[in-house]
């Protein structure tokens, strides 16, 4: 079993290699320190398995996993127990509070090789994206095998794109592997609005709404983009505006 650790703190990363040391058919690819490592060791060794931490620097444990198109199986590490649903709401496989326990540990090396013995896809993520508080004001990206963290302020607007959603920024656009719904859900509903079925506008980008048609709406960005409002989506705009 090829395993990657990613924990931020360096002492529990040591303890566990130290117990998974103990345990026969393992094999630890590599350390690291934070998401962006992990990111890197994952698409260079494809491991079976990772041992993750949620609450970690740069970017958190979900919204690594987010992030990847074939992950692998996941066991999470912390040491707070309020993110235990949150971790099998993603399909983890185990949930092991720190400091874990060599007794608590070979019950998850279990589950994992019973897993691995009749593998199928890992559905991550099918219903809404856990979030945690720092997660709130930013969306996490990959571009061109690199983690990108936009600010949703530089967010212009979001777009339907088959089985992916456009970040428009005012430069470029990116692209996640999500819906619509789930970043609908997500996102501060004071300042996101879903105007279209393939359309969410920040409004504080928003120039003006225009009558281009009899009943239809479009907004109009300080860009000069022009977004398509439906008539709930202008119901819904209307409210948010205060119009």
């Amino acid at each position: 079993m090829r395993i990657i650790i990613i924990d931020d703190e360096p002492l529990a990363r040591s303890l566990l290699t130290e117990m998974l040391a103990d345990e026969q058919g393992i094999e630890v690819l590599a350390e690291c320190n934070d998401g962006f490592e992990g990111m890197k060791a994952i698409q260079e060794h494809q491991p079976d398995l990772i041992f993750l931490d949620i609450q970690m620097p740069k970017i958190t444990g979900f919204e690594l996993l987010e992030l990847l198109d074939e992950p692998p199986q996941v066991i999470f590490t912390t040491a707070y127990d309020e993110y235990a649903l949150k971790a099998f709401e993603v399909n983890a496989l185990d949930y092991l509070m720190k400091p874990i326990s060599p007794e608590r540990l070979k019950k998850a090396l279990e589950k994992v090789q019973v897993k691995l013995k009749a593998p199928a896809k890992n559905p991550l993520f099918e219903g809404k994206v856990p979030q945690l508080p720092e997660q709130a004001q930013r969306i996490v990206v990959k571009d061109a095998g690199n983690i990108k963290i936009i600010p949703l302020v530089d967010v212009l607007y979001l777009e339907a794109a088959d089985d992916y959603v456009k970040i428009n920024i005012a430069e470029k656009y990116f692209l996640k592997h999500q819906t619509m719904g789930n970043f609908e859900q997500q996102l501060p509903s004071h300042q996101f609005v879903r105007i279209h079925r393939s359309y969410i506008v920040n409004i504080q980008h928003i120039h003006k709404v225009e009558l281009y048609e009899k009943e239809q709406y479009c907004v109009i960005l300080r860009n000069n983009a022009k977004l398509p409002v439906s008539r709930s989506g202008y119901t819904k705009l209307k409210g948010v505006l205060g119009i």
